[in-house]
């Protein structure tokens, strides 16, 4: 199994593609940063309903598992997506977010397939539905936050992706203690090969 570094290096690029402004992001993880994860639902969401919520839960425990660093619930990526879309979504009256529609028809695929929404199925089964969301289309690499080419259509499974790395790698405890971390940082030098700073991105 890859350990939470590994994975870091590998996907910490898709971070960029979150739909929403990423300054927010310190801000809104101050407010749930000290969060440890419970068996079930122990949390009560500001914008999601309880079985939306366990969703989200398990999505994020799917994605980002503890290993030998901490998980995306041990620092309450759960919670923080809560808050962002209870902050940033426009509702309509009678009418579903895009998020919750995407959670409906996610849901909907693991009930056809295996009999259970999301959030009761076992590791394997989430991760074969993830394998196969995997193959949607990806976020073009982006130059000042401009994409690089013209971007496809992207769906909910990627989309929550995104917000959901947006919000680990944002975090207090993964930026340092897992990621390097130097609060008064020095000269900027942008080709160095990753080696020379412990095989480890850079948090600020």
């Amino acid at each position: 199994m890859l350990n939470r570094r590994e994975v870091l290096r590998r996907i910490s690029w898709l971070a960029g593609g979150a739909p929403l402004a990423i300054g927010a992001a310190p801000a809104v993880l101050g407010l749930i940063q000290g969060c440890s994860r419970e068996a079930g639902l122990d949390w009560t969401p500001a914008f999601f309903s309880e079985e939306e919520a366990r969703f989200i839960t398990s999505y994020v425990d799917t994605l980002l598992p503890t290993t030998d660093t901490p998980g995306g619930l041990d620092v309450g990526v759960d919670r923080f997506i809560d808050k962002v879309m209870a902050a940033t979504a426009r509702r309509e009256e009678g009418k579903p977010t895009p998020m919750q529609t995407g959670i409906l028809e996610f849901d909907t695929n693991a009930r056809t397939r295996f009999g259970k929404v999301f959030h009761e199925l076992e590791a394997d089964q989430r991760g074969q539905l993830f394998s196969e969301a995997e193959k949607s289309p990806r976020y073009q690499p982006a130059v000042w936050g401009t994409a690089v080419g013209e971007q496809p259509p992207i769906g909910f499974y990627r989309s929550l992706k995104s917000m959901a790395l947006w919000g680990y790698l944002s975090s207090e405890e993964i930026g340092t203690q897992v990621l390097n971390y130097d609060p008064v940082p020095g000269e900027y030098n942008g080709d160095i090969p990753l080696s020379s700073v412990g095989g480890r991105a850079w948090s600020l």
